[in-house]
């Protein structure tokens, strides 16, 4: 801004200029070619009393001094008669004599031991003993020859001192505008730079481990926009390492609990050599119980590992639905036996489906056991499996006690649990739902609860049925 400033300074004192001196050069210079026309027969002719006249009435008129001058620079007549005889050495003179010229204009400073230069390497024409004077020149001539010179020397302190003065101001308002910009520079850039040092400051926070940190969000556009975007992120990764802290502390705790009944089995076995066989049968089958659970769990730890890393592939091929769900319905049948539940099944279309046959089997037992396991003794669970355009529609319900509204949003999450005892008597991990959940989503489908407590559970499964 101040660069341009002063460009524009600049362009406007060198237009205003140009335009005083081409204003006074014009003038100067045709009364000096009217006086040569005038003065040439006079000076020829050697009238030298009417030539003086002349020049005087003249010098009066234009409010400048005149002088008559031979083709060697002498002064032959002034109008203050003081500079008679002397030589006059100017450019604007030798360039009519010596360089064939018929006119010459030119402005000059006196030379003055007092004139003194400012800081800003100007000569101001009010210091003392500075002078500016402008030199207009024309040949007199006869006959196409010039015989002489005739000298105009007006006075241009005025022209200079306000030229000079605009200048100086134009200087001054320079300064004062750069000094502005500069404030409103420092200004605006601390005001755009701030919510930048923020940021920055809270990206450094999060490097060093503090995901809890989040920036303000002011103004508007872009900054507004970044920051908003930064506390997303950031909530999200808080959000993911908590999740993250969590399953460590569940899974620890899930493969601690088998662990620690194994050993105060083995130390029961241990320390009592002379055991009834009978409690000793009982002690090692529920060890080998706890590392069929520990098998369990690490098998479903390592799918849904499988799953995050997106190393997991589906293997697609062309199956029924409807089969799977029947054939898993065999698999559970004795345990629902023993339960004295009772399983009906509502098959209303085979639902051919091009997809991953193990994990939809795996999906429809997790749903159907986990049915099982939560549903009284002697109650019923329903499992219908309806066509809907493209789409294949699978629900299980149970009349079990339900689950609350609070802790639906959470039957997902891997390793929650409704009833935690319970759950652990029946065996559960608590990552069942959560690989169904997974392996819904890897074939573009959804999965969702539909419950009230104390009145059973509903999961629907909604899959694209892709033809091979």
């Amino acid at each position: 801004m101040g660069v341009s400033y002063y460009v524009v300074a600049t362009s406007l004192i060198g237009l205003v200029g140009d335009y005083l001196f081409d204003d006074r050069k014009q003038q100067d210079r045709a009364s000096t070619n009217q006086l040569a026309e005038e003065l040439a027969p006079l000076y020829l002719s050697a009238q030298t009393q009417a030539l003086q006249e002349r020049l005087e009435a003249a010098a009066a008129e234009l409010g400048a001094r005149l002088m008559v001058l031979d083709m060697s620079g002498k002064v032959q007549a002034d109008s203050k008669s003081e500079l008679n005889g002397s030589r006059m050495e100017l450019p604007e003179v030798a360039s009519i004599l010596s360089q064939g010229k018929t006119e010459d204009y030119g402005v000059h400073q006196t030379e003055s031991k007092n004139a003194a230069l400012d800081v800003l390497g100007l000569f101001r024409p009010y210091d003392q003993g500075v002078e500016w004077v402008a030199y207009s020149t024309a040949g007199l001539t006869q006959n196409g020859q010039t015989i002489g010179v005739v000298l105009l020397t007006s006075p241009m302190q005025g022209t200079m001192e306000r030229l000079f003065t605009l200048q100086d101001k134009m200087i001054l308002y320079f300064l004062i505008a750069a000094g502005v910009a500069m404030v409103i520079a420092l200004v605006f850039s601390r005001v755009i730079t701030r919510p930048i040092v923020s940021l920055t400051r809270s990206i450094q926070r999060m490097g060093r481990g503090d995901l809890s940190v989040r920036v303000p969000v002011k103004g508007s556009g872009e900054l507004r926009r970044l920051s908003e975007t930064f506390n997303t992120m950031s909530e999200k990764l808080e959000m993911l390492d908590k999740s993250r802290n969590q399953f460590v502390s569940n899974a620890s705790h899930e493969l601690k609990t088998p662990l620690a009944t194994m050993k105060i089995l083995l130390e029961s076995i241990i320390y009592q050599p002379d055991m009834d066989a009978g409690m000793r049968t009982e002690f090692l089958t529920d060890i080998n119980k706890e590392i069929d659970r520990l098998n369990l769990i690490i098998g479903d730890l390592l799918t849904l590992v499988s799953m995050d890393s997106k190393t997991m592939r589906l293997n697609r091929t062309t199956f029924s639905l409807a089969q799977v769900v029947t054939d898993t319905a065999h698999r559970l049948a004795l345990v629902m036996e023993k339960r004295h539940q009772e399983l009906k099944l509502q098959l209303n279309d085979r639902c051919d489906m091009y997809a991953d046959c193990a994990k939809l089997s795996q999906v429809v037992y997790n749903l159907m056991e986990n049915a099982s396991k939560y549903t009284q003794e002697g109650g019923v669970i329903r499992v219908r499996l309806i066509r809907s355009g493209r789409d294949a529609i699978l629900s299980v319900s149970d009349n079990g006690p339900g689950i609350p509204k609070e802790d639906q949003s959470h039957i997902f999450d891997r390793f929650y649990r409704v009833d935690k005892a319970r759950s652990r008597e029946t065996g559960g991990t608590g990552l069942g739902l959560s690989i169904v959940h997974q392996m819904v989503l890897m074939h573009g489908g959804t999965v969702t609860v539909d419950s009230e407590e104390g009145n059973g559970a509903t999961f629907t499964v909604e899959l694209p049925i892709h033809q091979g």
